[in-house]
């Protein structure tokens, strides 16, 4: 099973895109990944909100194929500990044969369609952060999750 981190928007900080590669390499190790940034939509400003996320989200679900199995990430997604990651980590992994995708919409969510598509919702926090932080946050736990069920000692209880 690949794993696949989908992003709306480019990444456009140096040090988020430095984060990012270092544990992008570091997750490869123990499972294929990859990036796929969607661009963001030209005349953005000219759109209402519905129409944003309705226009983001026919490029979302574009990219997915039926088996993938998809987890959103958002506010209302559940919040889990490091180790509870890595446990569903470990379920999702052994699951449907598709790909493992984790989306990060963009800065008004997602779309009702992308909502019904997905099998799941996770929050990685009730505190708010800029979209591109939450993308080395993200790779960062993903990368805590394999060490976990590795038993290897980069997470400490």
């Amino acid at each position: 099973m690949k794993i696949r981190l989908m992003t709306v928007g480019k990444t456009d900080s140096g040090w988020v895109r430095e984060g990012l590669e270092t544990y992008a390499s570091r997750i490869s190790r123990y499972a294929p990944f990859s990036i796929a940034e969607i661009p963001e939509l030209k005349n953005a400003s000219s759109l209402s909100r519905a129409q944003v996320k309705e226009k983001e989200g026919e490029l979302i679900l574009g990219k997915v194929t039926p088996r993938d199995t998809v987890i959103l990430l958002d506010e209302k997604g559940k919040e889990r500990s490091s180790v509870e990651f890595a446990k569903e980590i470990e379920r999702l992994m052994g699951g449907s044969g598709g790909n493992l995708v984790f989306v990060i919409g963009g800065a008004y969510g997602f779309s009702e369609p992308v909502y019904a598509r997905s099998d799941g919702m996770l929050s990685l926090s009730r505190m708010t952060f800029p979209h591109q932080m939450v993308r080395v946050v993200f790779a960062e736990q993903l990368y805590r999750a394999f060490t976990i069920i590795r038993g290897e000692p980069y997470h400490h209880e």
